[in-house]
């Protein structure tokens, strides 16, 4: 493998229980007027929004709320934009799940242009470049799988048989600080653990396999699989089991690090349109795919480019999450299929058709999976294959 690698910025990290106390000191540093982006309910209506608020509060900072519902539109960011931008905000903090931090970091990246997002999201609109200055940002994740408070990539949704989900991505958007408490978890429900936590371990598998892999990712994949190995289940089974929220913390930190520099693969590929055609939450798609993806993979490896490195990727990651030996490569990579095929039914996830797909849909979904995420897939798959992995999870009626 070549040394050389280029690694883009990253946010000042303050990670670890109890640090969401310092978020209002690290918001005053911006200035005094703060745009509080949040999801709709959840934070505002849980048990510790008293405490930030009182915060906020004490050290005298002007607090504007704004709440986002479900996955953030072009329309509804376009809508804020144009509602705040006279309002001199010094700073913005985004506080949820990835929904929230996205809808945050785009907010804060076109208070100050000013112009539609959609000048910008790839895919979509002319794609002009993104010229800046955006506000500063501080994110602050709740849930552990997203991993969206280190990228430098807003996603944006628009729903319906002709909708799209793609970035708006550029490294000004990255924040500036991003505030990790794990005492967040304690309030995620199982079935949020489940989608949130298989998410964040696709990303450090999709990470590790790469085509642009490099060793500094690496190792940092590696360790957030090794974590989540440790914590998705405990967590779980018991969100009150403090160590097991560290881990699916540091786990869906680490998976946004290395996806922002590395990229994805055909799970993700698969994500986009998925979500933008149907009402399936972004984690569930990757842990109901990932097990049948990860089997595609390593056979079309197998077939085509027998030689390949990623090959024996597969086989590391086989060998550390199931903690076996397993002295030869294609024993490793079956185990691995094996292991995230019995994840897929511990933490109960769901099959594509509980969610209004059936057999009819899938040419429209493979014909619009290939964006950026299925470019950094190990190896480029036939439409065909592309087939089966949604197969393989379609349940229901055929």
């Amino acid at each position: 493998m070549s040394m050389e690698f280029a690694i883009a910025r990253l946010p000042r990290i303050e990670f670890g229980a109890g640090a969401r106390h310092r978020l209002p000191r690290i918001a005053a540093g911006f200035g005094r007027r703060v745009l509080l982006v949040t999801g709709s309910r959840s934070l505002l209506e849980g048990p510790f929004w008293p405490e930030l608020e009182t915060g906020f509060a004490a050290d005298g900072l002007d607090v504007i709320g704004h709440r986002i519902s479900g996955e953030p539109s072009p329309e509804a960011i376009d809508a804020a934009v144009q509602r705040y931008r006279g309002r001199e905000i010094s700073v913005v903090v985004a506080i949820g799940g990835g929904s929230a931090l996205d809808a945050g970091k785009a907010i804060a990246g076109l208070l100050l242009p000013g112009n539609p997002v959609l000048d910008h999201l790839e895919g979509v609109g002319p794609e002009r470049p993104y010229r800046g200055p955006s506000v500063p940002l501080v994110a602050v994740p709740t849930t552990a799988g997203t991993g969206s408070e280190a990228t430098r990539n807003a996603v944006l949704s628009r729903d319906g048989a002709d909708g799209f989900k793609k970035s708006f991505r550029d490294e000004r958007l990255v924040a500036q600080y991003a505030v990790v408490d794990p005492d967040f978890l304690a309030t995620c429900p199982p079935a949020v653990i489940a989608g949130n936590g298989m998410d964040a371990l696709t990303q450090l598998l999709e990470s590790y396999v790469s085509k642009r892999a490099n060793p500094f990712c690496d190792a940092l994949a590696l360790d957030g699989l090794a974590r989540a190995r440790d914590s998705l289940l405990p967590l779980y089974r018991d969100a009150g089991d403090a160590d097991a929220r560290a881990g699916m913390a540091y786990a869906s930190l680490l998976s946004g690090i290395t996806l922002a520099q590395v990229g994805l693969g055909s799970v993700h590929g698969l994500a986009s349109p998925l979500g933008a055609f149907f009402p399936i939450p972004h984690g569930v798609v990757c842990g109901t795919l990932v097990a049948a993806a990860t089997a595609v993979n390593i056979r079309a490896l197998r077939q085509r480019e027998p030689g390949h490195p990623a090959l024996a990727r597969y086989a590391r990651i086989g060998r550390l999450l199931t903690g076996e030996p397993l002295p030869h490569d294609a024993e490793a990579g079956d185990a691995l299929v094996a292991l995230l095929d019995q994840w897929t039914h511990r933490l109960d996830l769901p099959t594509l058709d509980r969610f209004g797909i059936t057999p009819k849909d899938h040419p429209r979904i493979v014909a619009s999976s290939r964006g950026s995420s299925m470019k950094t897939n190990p190896i480029v798959l036939e439409d065909t294959e592309i087939t089966e992995i949604l197969e393989a999870r379609q349940g229901g009626a055929r």
